[in-house]
């Protein structure tokens, strides 16, 4: 998986759009996926709370090291069994969950290590985002690109029912579930006119889900 060729800025995005999702209480965090840590460290000046990242890329995770209290390398899959259980106030998975072989594997794992109040909060890319979408049913095509909806590094793909329904069937209850960074285009209107504008979900390129497990 090419990992390595990201375009700049991959790793060191910072989510403002997702930071409005963390509970303001929160002491303990976590975010899968950290990259260089820029997000997560915006997190930690924000709250004061101590924060954590796993990272895939060993030479960003040095970097995240330095910002974070405890960062590890490698596949979050090989960690999951290494964190303490009832202990993250939120845990993030930035468009992480795509990448995963089994996202439900990881999502039923880490569901344990939350505390009673604690959330899980994740950003996911929408396979039905009229980009995607239309290429798809108009040109007839599927095709990869170097980031985006159609990464070519993602090995699974969502829409917003899909991604309720993963959420629910491992037991947890969505707080929040909404479209996120909404195109500004025209085109997802103009679809949407011999349907009664039934399918505005293809306005949104990605879905933020704010969710609890209730034990």
């Amino acid at each position: 998986m090419d990992y390595e060729n990201k375009p700049d800025g991959y790793y060191d995005n910072i989510r403002d759009e997702m930071i409005k999702y963390l509970p303001k209480q929160s002491k303990t965090i976590i975010d899968i996926g950290c990259g260089n840590g820029a997000y997560a460290e915006v997190l930690k000046q924000r709250t004061k709370a101590e924060v954590w990242g796993i990272e895939y890329m060993n030479r960003e995770a040095v970097i995240a090291s330095e910002k974070l209290d405890k960062v590890f390398s490698g596949r979050c899959e090989d960690y999951m069994d290494d964190l303490p259980n009832n202990y993250f106030d939120a845990i993030y998975f930035n468009d992480v969950l795509e990448h995963l072989v089994d996202p439900y594997m990881v999502l039923d794992k880490v569901k344990n290590k939350l505390t009673k109040q604690g959330v899980l909060i994740s950003s996911i890319p929408n396979v039905r985002y009229h980009n995607t979408f239309m290429k798809l049913l108009i040109n007839k095509d599927w095709k990869y690109e170097d980031y985006g909806v159609m990464d070519r590094t993602h090995l699974r793909f969502f829409t917003k029912k899909s991604i309720r329904r993963m959420y629910e069937e491992l037991g947890y209850t969505i707080i929040q579930h909404e479209g996120i960074n909404r195109s500004r285009s025209i085109k997802p209107y103009l679809y949407n006119l011999p349907v009664l504008f039934t399918q505005l979900d293809i306005r949104y390129p990605q879905y933020a889900t704010v969710a609890k497990f209730n034990r």
